[in-house]
């Protein structure tokens, strides 16, 4: 994760080339891009960005969020400063069930909007690829709602989403867990698979479960994430956040590709996330806000577990730009800036299947790069919540982002 390769050029004369469909087709000196240009009888490019001797680094893959909701939950921020934890303030009414209950109430096209809006600034900051969750609908009519809202198109944002069916992110007020999971996977999965027949929802690529003490246990946390396997979904789910109850042994057996927080996670698990290649998404701002002691991101790196940064932006954690995220990893977790930079772009990537195709400047993966002005990179993890002054260019599949 420190290996980063870094192309540096004294007379500033280096060059990116970008082909019709969006890929890098050449990174190099600005000659080499001249005759590449000529001998594929492209004389001229359809458009050429001047960055000014800028910096060009990969667009930022967001590992983990929660885009689609309704309602304010600021009021829960002075609760939690009075030392209110995560599950005292969801019995009190706020939480989960809080934000539940207004994303029921909106419209699609209310819930739309909104997202739309977050997708923007998520662009603005650099993010290009985002892992994004459905969650806070619970029930079928609700959660296909916000699953919806995750696969509509907007060219005029090209924020790219892979979507993440997350139906047991708790159970709701008159249910209960064996009832919850009974629906999930004889009622909510069915219609998934029946929708990506008729080819909706293509983009609901992962199932996610909050695998937590008397939310979801961990006999029905696998139930419902093997359904999800069987329907064509990757394994990529919440463990080990408040407490150790052996998600992630579990998420190991069953070949997760991705498990989040993992702030109580055992030893055993540690050794078996890195013998399956489970990716270990972490993120800062929860453990942050919530006050918990951040998972062990320096075991975890030292035993050979992939590890991938993610903003877990929602309405408890409300922060959707990943250089604040790159930033509180390294001064909470101890990363290194080229690990936290990879581990918000490469190891990202990998996390939702995307390993090989995005996540670092390289002739053949997609475009998808931001263009920094600063006189090194470092800046845009150094600076606190100062993105906005560094990031010049965002560019999505090679297109300059606009919005």
């Amino acid at each position: 994760m420190s290996n980063i390769k870094i192309l540096n050029d004294a007379s500033e004369s280096l060059a990116i080339l970008v082909d019709s469909k969006g890929k890098f087709a050449y990174i190099g000196d600005h000659s080499g891009a001249e005759e590449l240009m000529s001998s594929s009888g492209d004389s001229e490019a359809v458009r050429i960005l001047d960055s000014n001797g800028g910096i060009a680094i990969p667009g930022f893959v967001d590992g983990h969020s929660h885009p689609v909701f309704a309602g304010d939950r600021v009021h829960e921020f002075a609760m939690k400063l009075a030392g209110a934890t995560y599950m005292e303030v969801q019995q009190a009414g706020g939480g989960i069930m809080f934000t539940t209950n207004k994303t029921r109430e909106a419209s699609e096209k209310e819930l739309r909007s909104d997202f739309e809006e977050i997708a923007k600034k998520m662009l603005r900051s650099g993010t290009t690829t985002l892992e994004a969750k459905s969650g806070y609908g619970l029930n079928v009519d609700a959660e296909m709602k916000m699953l919806r809202v995750l696969a509509t198109e907007n060219p005029s944002i090209p924020l790219e989403v892979s979507a993440t069916f997350c139906g047991a992110h708790a159970v709701p007020k008159g249910s209960t867990e064996a009832e919850q999971t009974r629906m999930i996977c004889d009622e909510l999965i069915p219609q998934i698979e029946s929708e990506k027949k008729m080819g909706n929802l293509t983009n609901v690529e992962n199932i996610d479960v909050f695998c937590e003490k008397d939310v979801f246990e961990v006999e029905s946390s696998q139930k419902i994430l093997k359904r999800g396997q069987e329907a064509g979904m990757a394994v990529n789910f919440h463990a080990e956040e408040l407490k150790y109850i052996g998600g992630v042994e579990m998420g190991a057996r069953i070949g997760a590709r991705a498990m989040s927080h993992l702030e109580e996670i055992s030893e055993e698990g540690i050794r078996l996330m890195s013998s399956s290649g489970s990716v270990a998404v972490l993120l800062p701002s929860t453990a942050f806000i919530l006050r918990l002691t951040p998972p062990p991101a320096r075991k975890l790196i030292g035993n050979g577990v992939i590890v991938a940064l993610g903003s877990d932006f929602n309405p408890n954690a409300y922060c959707f730009a990943m250089p604040m995220i790159m930033h509180f990893a390294c001064v909470t977790m101890k990363l290194s800036m080229p690990e936290a930079l990879t581990a918000a772009t490469l190891n990202s990537a990998h996390s939702i299947g995307r390993g090989k195709t995005h996540g670092a400047i390289a002739k053949g993966r997609n475009a998808d790069f931001v263009i920094l002005s600063a006189n090194s990179w470092e800046h845009i993890i150094y600076r606190i919540a100062a993105h906005d002054d560094v990031i010049r260019h965002v560019i999505k599949n090679g297109n300059v982002v606009e919005v």
